[in-house]
């Protein structure tokens, strides 16, 4: 048993940064920030704000937003940290191995399938949702039994079925990005960086415009369902439930990490884009929940795509039009990030042995790219994505997302302690505060999730469980020596 919390040590992860099988180093802090930026904005912005706007917190949505954000500030200061003293792929999978040891490190490899698979496909459907109000401008329609999931979650009715067979449109776009993931990292950071300018200029746009039609009086009463949210049962409200709502709009930060390996300089470079790009986003976000909710009564506002129909209310029908196709664009830029982080995430454990190194660890010779799991991850979404209701794939995300930044601030705190002397070009400051917080903010937001949310976390760990122990660990390198 003793052998289950053995650690990978910091050595070995370095010597293999000199190993074959690299993944190639073109990523300056630039394009790392870009990625940061396109990971973040996207469906939280453009869709989860209408849901916890309506349903969670009201005007106090803004506050939400400054919790969630205050959640990933002391995580990412944490990222950072071992980001610079571990640049190679795996993000907090390898933070976990090098601290807790094998088994906590398969636990959140696991884990991290919920941040960016299923996060994945809880995006395309967010992209399918603006791109069929894109062309709904212009009188199509996509029909209807394949303009949705089968099932549906509807407030006040639960889970219902309706009428659609798949939501074709989440399906085509998860190919689309599966061919420009397969093509090559330097494609994909050219294609996310032009998506990322056209839409930080939308969201400037409904931050200069709509704020010229915000009601303060919209803003009362400003926190309609309270503050709390706390062990709310399957449906908590309150603006601490909002913060685990809209938890979905900052995950993506942390997919810098994951591209630790593919930067230039990742001991300066990595920690800077995490920041940088987290900085942004919740300054931009705050911005864009003050406004929504200030043109329009929060028991008013849409949930499928709140932002451009706060326009249409308004009778600012251009607006509509121009947010649903910058919308368009910055879904696809998240979607991209998110299922390029992923084979990434694989490839670590693969090249432990925890996984089938020759399928998960192939990288092509041309493209140098991780492309059998990138297929593999593509097929996942695509299939994900046209099942199953977005409700659900939201909040199934959350609780796995915030389970690992509670482990990476508690690494944290690990490694200063066995590892004191180890180089750290970037240090998480106010150390023990910082990472402290990071884990009791975090654990906050998951308990202002229902309780089913924790019990399909556990359920998935357990299928996790189940293949460690038939698989990984009679394949672990570091259990045979290798």
């Amino acid at each position: 048993m003793s052998n289950l919390f053995r650690t990978k040590p910091l050595a070995v992860l370095l010597e293999e940064l000199n190993g074959e099988s690299r993944l190639q180093r073109i990523l300056g802090p630039m394009a790392l920030t870009s990625l940061g930026v396109g990971a973040i904005i996207g469906t939280g912005i453009f869709v989860l704000t209408g849901v916890a706007a309506h349903e969670k917190a009201g005007p106090a949505l803004m506050l939400s937003f400054v919790m969630a954000g205050l959640a990933c500030v002391f995580a990412a200061l944490c990222y950072a940290e071992f980001a610079s003293m571990v640049p190679v792929a795996g993000s907090a999978y390898t933070y976990a191995y090098a601290t807790l040891g094998e088994l906590a490190a398969w636990i959140i490899g696991w884990d991290l399938v919920l941040e960016y698979a299923v996060s994945s496909a809880a995006v395309a459907q967010g992209w399918s949702g603006y791109f069929q109000n894109f062309i709904g401008i212009f009188g199509w329609k996509i029909p209807a039994m394949f303009a949705g999931t089968p099932i549906e979650y509807v407030e006040g009715q639960g889970t219902v079925l309706s009428g659609s067979i798949i939501n074709l449109p989440a399906v085509l776009i998860t190919f689309i990005v599966t061919v420009i993931l397969v093509k090559g990292i330097r494609e994909s950071a050219s294609f996310n960086t032009t998506m990322v300018v056209i839409k930080l200029a939308i969201v400037l746009f409904v931050i200069a415009v709509g704020s010229q039609y915000v009601d303060v009086k919209n803003w009362t009463p400003f926190a309609p369902y309270g503050y709390g949210g706390l062990f709310g049962g399957a449906n908590p409200t309150g603006m601490l439930a909002g913060a685990s709502i809209v938890f979905f709009a900052y995950i993506g930060f942390d997919a810098v990490s994951t591209h630790s390996e593919e930067a230039k300089n990742p001991q300066r470079d990595v920690p800077i884009a995490i920041l940088t790009s987290l900085i942004v986003c919740t300054s931009l976000y705050i911005a864009v929940a003050a406004v929504l909710t200030g043109m329009v009564p929060y028991n008013l506002i849409d949930i499928h795509a709140p932002v451009s129909n706060a326009f249409l209310q308004r009778g600012i029908t251009y607006a509509g039009f121009i947010v649903s196709l910058g919308a368009i664009a910055g879904i696809t830029s998240v979607l991209l990030v998110t299922m390029l982080s992923q084979p990434r995430v694989l490839l670590a454990m693969a090249r432990d042995g925890l996984l089938p190194q020759s399928f998960f660890g192939a990288i092509h010779e041309k493209f140098r790219t991780p492309y059998k799991s990138t297929i593999l991850t593509g097929a996942f979404v695509a299939i994900v994505s046209g099942l199953v209701p977005l409700h659900f794939l939201a909040e199934l995300t959350n609780i796995g997302t915030l389970f690992a930044f509670v482990v990476v601030c508690a690494a944290v705190i690990i490694m200063r302690r066995t590892h004191p002397d180890a180089a750290r070009p970037f240090r998480a400051p106010l150390y023990p505060l910082i990472p402290i917080l990071g884990i009791v903010f975090c654990l906050v937001l998951m308990l202002a999730l229902g309780w089913h949310n924790w019990l399909r976390l556990f359920v998935w760990l357990g299928i996790g469980f189940v293949i460690y122990f038939c698989y990984g660990r009679k394949h672990s390198h570091l259990q045979s020596g290798k």
